[in-house]
């Protein structure tokens, strides 16, 4: 293939896209007679999207994990076929951000993002269907032609493997102690996650039982309401286990993103996602943040639903974190964000 020069600072969005639509059709002949032709994106590991940068331009995001030789080897082959416009970074292992069974409970960083008991709900609190050990609440939506209220996380948090409708929904989330005293509702609706298939979304609402009150001010005030992320947007998130956090968009319509769910359901390969690195040393999220709505304080309006990410990697080693668009999430769910 050939992809005609470019310099930092000089390419636009459009133009981007069309680098990036190149280079994924070159990963693909790299990888013939490798691996299958129908697994080849996810067993190699490669995800490509669109690397925004401060000056406004646009750089391809190219992230491949720690270990894969040959999702290595296909990132430096698109590096030195594009040059400098290809933002090469690896991965540690992507995998969604509910508590890990074999480690006990998180505290908080700070005073925000609980683990125990809260009322009224609150985003950033645990949460968690009663067979999942702990997620985030993100927060709360309405649903057209239905007068209750619903909480919003993500598939893993509310459904887990083998969930249902109707199964009871705990805050505190079971890794903190939560019981069937703690219930607070039932899974209603949830966004498929089909292995083979390519998604966009991990996504379930939860109705919020009769009496049971909720604060959709905090930590920040009521949200504005939802943005298209178009750059590299400074971010915050309020997650059960790391409180409020500080970030910045390094990718988005990231596709290709392969995230391991487990024996359960086995790896996913996710399209057009968002990817954020924490701010300065720290990481932007960990286990037991799944489900935390992402916003930009700036205006306090709603860019992503964390679903995802890794415990190392990225320009600062702490890892990486990914988000569904949250104008994705709603759609696929016909709600509407309180």
């Amino acid at each position: 293939m050939s992809v005609p020069p470019a310099t930092l600072g000089d390419v636009d969005v459009d133009e981007a896209r069309t680098v990036k639509s190149q280079l994924a059709a070159y990963a693909g002949e790299l990888l013939a007679g490798r691996v299958s032709a129908t697994a080849a994106a996810v067993r190699a590991g490669v995800a490509i999207g669109l690397a925004p940068r401060p000056d406004g331009s646009f750089g391809v995001a190219v992230r491949y994990p720690l270990g894969t030789s040959t999702a290595r080897m296909v990132a430096r082959r698109l590096r030195a076929e594009a040059g400098p416009v290809v933002d090469v970074r690896r991965t540690g292992r992507v995998r969604p951000f509910v508590v890990r069974a074999t480690r006990a409970p998180v505290p908080t960083a700070r005073a925000v993002g609980e683990t125990r008991r809260v009322r009224p709900l609150r985003p950033g609190v645990s949460v968690a269907n009663q067979a999942v050990t702990a997620g985030t609440l993100g927060g709360f939506v309405t649903v057209a032609g239905d007068p209750g209220t619903f909480l919003l996380s993500n598939h893993h948090v509310l459904v887990g493997p083998s969930g249902r409708t109707g199964d009871p929904v705990l805050q505190p989330a079971p890794a903190d102690g939560g019981s069937a005293e703690d219930r607070v509702g039932t899974l209603t609706a949830f966004v498929p996650l089909t292995g083979g298939e390519p998604a966009l979304a991990d996504a379930a609402l939860a109705r919020l039982d009769a009496g049971v009150e909720t604060d959709p001010t905090y930590p920040v005030g009521a949200l504005a309401g939802v943005a298209e992320v178009v750059g590299d947007d400074a971010v915050q998130k309020i997650g059960r286990t790391t409180g409020v956090t500080d970030g910045r968009v390094t990718a988005i319509e990231l596709d290709g993103l392969v995230v391991g769910y487990g024996s359960d359901v086995g790896e996913l390969r996710f399209d057009n996602q968002i990817e954020v690195e924490g701010s300065g040393e720290q990481p932007f999220s960990a286990g037991g943040d799944s489900g935390a709505l992402v916003y930009r304080p700036s205006d306090r309006r709603a860019v992503g639903l964390l679903f995802a990410g890794s415990e190392t990697g990225g320009e600062n080693g702490r890892g990486l974190t990914y988000l569904n668009p949250v104008d994705e999430v709603l759609t696929a769910l016909g709600a509407t964000l309180v």
